[in-house]
């Protein structure tokens, strides 16, 4: 009987350097809780050496997808392979490969930081781990004191620590930046970027666009619980729309603004609010012509660029 655990290749052929490169594959992945949705028919594949952000709003079945991977729960049809392993036939093996950081971290509250450390490289039987100190100089992390006095950044600099220290294979990232201050966002970003060169594969889930713009070569977009398409980075950047909004001196007509580009229009008393895909240059000689209280330009959220590119009734203007 096949080892199920075993990857099986056939050398030489293209199928076999395509087994290679897939360190992360799905099959019609689909999970419910009761009559509630999960994700259903979930079909994708994370190529080794990539950082491959997983992008979608809250509740759009990003933590629930990793979870699965880390048989941490089962799908209810459909499977999981990682390093070409069966996820849940071979899970101990794989874990032993992976470094992950849950979107919702629990700590041991009364250990210091250092011994909840050594506590969880003593579980994955790796002391010492080669990336610990590392890691704890460049987030300017304190690992002595009690993990109850940090704070909610230092709990996250914590949680990057015990999924990086080990060297993992593979690194899965649910929201990783949660928390942490601009300087150890770009910190945080540096470190995954120095592990794709290290050779790592690195699973990155965000609702944040421009986080995942930043960093990812790939990204699949969610949408409760469908995945609807998997772009190259440089694709995901056309989607983009921007929020201009305008509190002016005196009302202007929301139709001073019906030209080509604007995808969207709302009016509050002097207040209007553009969604603009295209033509900022003609949208600020408009804006120009009206004395202006202030104004703020924006990326629009993600639920704003679903319904533009992905509804089947994109933006309307005036509504």
């Amino acid at each position: 009987m096949r080892n199920l655990c075993s990857s099986v290749f056939i050398c030489g052929s293209k199928i076999c350097e395509l087994q290679r490169l897939m360190i992360i594959r799905t099959e019609s992945l689909t999970k419910y809780y009761g009559n509630a949705r999960g994700v259903v028919e979930i079909n994708l594949e994370v190529r080794e050496g990539e950082i491959f952000g997983f992008l979608g709003p809250n509740g759009a079945g990003k933590t629930t997808t990793q979870r699965i991977f880390l048989d941490l729960i089962r799908p209810t049809r459909g499977q999981v392979f990682i390093f070409g392993k069966d996820a849940h036939r071979c899970s101990s093996e794989i874990k032993r490969r992976i470094g992950y950081l849950p979107a919702e971290f629990g700590l041991y509250d009364n250990m210091r930081a250092d011994e909840y450390l050594d506590h969880i490289a003593a579980v994955r039987g790796r002391r010492p781990c080669p990336l610990r100190e590392k890691l704890v100089e460049s987030l300017n992390f304190d690992p002595s004191r009690h993990i109850k006095t940090y704070s909610h950044g230092n709990k996250q600099k914590l949680a990057i620590v015990q999924a990086f220290m080990h060297d993992p294979e593979l690194l899965i990232l649910d929201e990783p930046t949660t928390g942490l201050d601009p300087l150890m966002q770009q910190e945080f970003y540096n470190l995954i970027l120095e592990e794709k060169q290290r050779g790592k594969t690195i699973f990155l889930s965000s609702h944040i666009l421009h986080e995942v713009e930043r960093v990812c070569d790939r990204a699949a977009i969610l949408k409760e619980g469908k995945l609807i398409a998997v772009h190259e980075i440089s694709e995901i950047r056309k989607f983009r729309l921007k929020t201009i909004e305008i509190d002016f001196k005196e009302d202007v007509p929301s139709e001073t603004f019906r030209v080509e580009g604007v995808r969207k229009i709302e009016k509050h008393g002097k207040t209007v609010r553009l969604w603009l895909g295209s033509g900022i240059n003609e949208i600020l000689r408009l804006i120009s012509s009206h004395p202006v209280e202030n104004l703020v330009v924006q990326d629009a959220g993600l639920e704003d660029i679903f319904m533009e590119y992905y509804s089947d009734t994109p933006m309307q203007d005036g509504k």
